[in-house]
């Protein structure tokens, strides 16, 4: 609770989430914030009502002078509704309360300028002030809490995220063995230990980090995967007049001032009430003074006290009150100085009649009461405010605190990748022999290289036709000789999905598309504007048959030549602009008739390059371009390479350039690598030559361009440029 109404001596638990001990170990008593709902309880301020079993009265509700559903909140569920106040400030409060006593008519800006928001005990930051303005204009809105962290700087390049604060009801134990279960499941990388350093003096929560690992990255997937960030889902619900109602944040300001007026009007009406009756038995103290010796002499001549009584009332009209008074009076009151202390105590009551009577019949002096009252309870139990109200989350862009540079990011042909900084690549003198982007394992080998800034995207298609989104600075850095991090451990890929393939995008621009084929020969050509906000499950790229698969997507600029091959050796070369723009979850055109064939490759072309067509059994041919007619979209294409049971079915085609090198995979394992320019450009209508000499029942299964030679000796200039030239 934000303001504790109970003293407890002994364990109540921890934020551990340890139990409380037995009640027979623990005392309690009110703390002193607690006795101000009592206040005023015996003076007729609230109706009592019958208990449980009508063996005693209870107040209906408590005379209360502290707004308590506001400060301590409210947190429950009944049928078919559910209440989840969060606490606030008590002097916060306060101050909104005296505002509208000034104000009734204060609008909802004003009030969040006094209560900029909820304020927890465990503290914590809350980020945006959109849900809370949208909490406390209709009673329902969701707010962002985070822990407060603070990242200190060790000895080199290491860091240390330290927790300070826990965002509210997040229980400290379980949240260390989430982030401890996270790192044994390698979703969050680079923590190197947890310790819980708490002690009395507070919380102290301190992560280690692994050698070159920025903080920024890994508070990201901490407030992603764990309770250092929840959503509070406020939900001000609560019974007015005996009804549930969502009520707004004035609403509920309103509903305790008129709670603390009827408080305050019934107890003036008590007050007046026994004031009067004071004076009244003063006043006839006051006769009886007047006529001392007198009543004296009566009393002592009367027989009995009940008729000394009854000569009292008929002799000076007094009522049986004041004559029982009298009669009741010692006789130390009649020395001078009590009975000067009489007259005094009636001119003091009859003073404070005309007050409590002024205040009945003045509505702004009894409003002014209950004012004065908040102010003195400001001034008791005030204190400043724990919890920090941050500009929106939203705002925070974790791209801010990555430094915006060049990396090599390398993608492995068994699905591995990662990035290194481009200056490893530039720190070699010119003539040097070269370096590899990564050591890769046994058949295993760099398929895609390329440079793009920290702050790029890549965009992963997969053949479910989803498309996934991550940016460049996500991907583990490592250094060049390392082999990097499976794709699948940073994606969130449904079962049988995998990455067809990856687009480096720089921004989202219009009037730049991605063409995505189907193995069936499907196209479909949607602007990259639509793939621009992707979930973390990813989305639809396109709309696929059951028994088909994407097989390839490519960014155009919306006048490309495309390229189509089927396994049965048909080729189709045709204009982009042949095929329209669709939206994201449309399913396509026809791209090319397969015929009971299936596509094996889709790829953007120009007219200088050749085709290099491979076949199953290892033979394979270079063709020019140019000697593919273009013809429209949906056709049966032409001849690229005739198939027999000698070559057997194509398996792929890339488009290539004679300083290039390729890779032939066989289903054996196998791999050969060559140059390009040792294979020769032939007709279209060929079978081609061998490639690759094949045992009985081995074929190839795949083919790709190598992204980088580890045999030609480069300058080190060589990817610097190829950075600056990317941008």
């Amino acid at each position: 609770m934000r303001y504790a109404l109970v003293d407890g001596q002994g364990n109540f638990g921890s934020v551990d989430g340890d139990p409380p001990a037995a009640m027979r170990y623990t005392e309690v008593r009110q703390s002193k914030l607690a006795h101000e709902f009592l206040t005023d309880l015996a003076k007729e301020t609230v109706d009592f009502v019958a208990n449980y079993d009508s063996s005693l009265e209870e107040p209906a509700v408590l005379p209360t002078l502290v707004p308590n559903l506001l400060i301590n909140g409210s947190s429950g569920i009944a049928v078919g509704m559910a209440s989840n106040i969060p606490p606030h400030n008590l002097s916060e409060v306060i101050d909104a309360l005296i505002a509208t006593i000034d104000n009734p008519q204060i609008d909802l800006g004003s009030l969040l300028g006094l209560i900029p928001g909820p304020d927890f005990p465990t503290a914590g930051l809350i980020h945006g002030a959109a849900g809370i303005r949208e909490a406390y204009a209709t009673g329902k809105g969701l707010i962002k809490v985070r822990a407060r962290v603070e990242v200190e700087q060790e000895d080199g390049d290491q860091q240390r995220i330290v927790i300070g604060e826990l965002p509210y009801q997040v229980n400290k134990a379980r949240l260390l063995e989430r982030i401890a279960e996270l790192v044994k499941q390698k979703k969050i990388e680079g923590i190197r230990d947890i310790r819980d350093e708490s002690d009395r003096q507070g919380m102290r929560v301190a992560i280690d980090l692994k050698r070159g690992e920025h903080a920024e990255v890994i508070l990201n997937n901490l407030y992603k995967y764990t309770q250092m960030e929840i959503t509070f889902g406020i939900n001000m619900l609560a019974i007015v007049h005996n009804r549930p109602e969502t009520l707004p944040l004035k609403d509920i300001l309103d509903h305790f001032l008129e709670h603390r007026r009827t408080v305050v009007l019934r107890r003036t009406a008590f007050d007046l009430r026994r004031t009067e009756e004071r004076a009244h038995i003063l006043e006839g103290l006051k006769i009886a003074l007047e006529n001392l010796d007198a009543i004296i002499e009566l009393i002592k001549k009367a027989p009995n006290p009940k008729e000394a009584k009854t000569q009292l009332m008929e002799g000076y009209a007094l009522t049986a009150k004041q004559a029982q008074a009298i009669l009741e009076m010692r006789l130390q009151r009649l020395t001078g100085l009590e009975r000067e202390r009489i007259l005094e105590e009636h001119r003091t009551i009859m003073e404070e009649i005309a007050r409590l009577r002024e205040i009945l019949g003045d509505e702004s002096l009894l409003m002014r009461v209950v004012r004065q009252e908040l102010l003195e309870l400001k001034e008791r139990y005030g204190d400043s405010r724990r919890t920090e109200i941050v500009h929106d989350v939203s705002e925070l862009d974790l791209a801010d605190y990555i430094t915006e540079e060049d990396m090599v990011v390398t993608v492995s042909h068994a699905g591995y990748i990662k990035r290194s900084p481009v200056q490893i690549y530039r720190s070699q003198r010119r003539g040097g022999k070269g370096r590899t982007g990564t050591r890769p394992r046994e058949a295993d080998f760099v398929e895609l290289l390329f440079v793009a800034s920290t702050h790029d995207y890549l965009l992963f298609f997969t053949n479910l036709g989803r498309i996934h989104w991550l940016k460049v600075y996500e991907l583990p850095e490592a250094s060049p000789l390392a082999r990097g991090k499976a794709i699948v451990n940073l994606l969130q890929l449904q079962e049988a999905e995998r990455v067809a393939t990856i687009l480096p995008v720089r921004e989202f621009e219009t009037d730049i598309y991605v063409v995505m084929a189907t193995r069936k020969g499907v196209v479909k050509k949607t602007d990259l504007m639509a793939f621009g906000k992707p979930r973390s499950g990813g989305i639809i790229a396109l709309k696929i048959d059951e028994d088909d698969e994407l097989i390839n997507a490519r960014l155009t600029d919306g006048g490309q030549q495309l390229f189509f091959t089927t396994q049965a050796g048909k080729a189709l070369r045709t204009q982009e602009t042949g095929i329209r723009p669709m939206g994201r979850v449309a399913r396509g055109v026809r791209g090319m008739k397969v015929n009971g064939s299936s596509l094996v490759g889709m790829e953007v072309v120009s007219e200088e390059a050749t085709i290099l067509t491979v076949s199953a059994n290892g033979y394979g041919k270079r063709t020019n371009t140019r000697e593919y007619p273009l013809r429209r979209r949906g056709g049966k294409g032409v001849l690229s390479m005739r198939t027999t049971k000698r070559n057997g079915p194509v398996v792929g085609f890339l488009q290539v350039e004679d300083n290039d090198e390729i890779m032939l995979i066989t289903d054996t394992g196998r791999i050969i690598r060559m140059k390009v320019n040792e294979i020769s450009v032939i007709g279209r209508v060929t079978q081609g030559v061998r490639l690759i000499d094949i045992e009985q029942d081995e074929r190839v299964v795949d083919m790709t361009l190598l992204a980088e030679s580890e045999e030609e000796e480069e300058e080190a200039s060589g990817i610097g440029q190829q950075a600056d030239d990317s941008k």
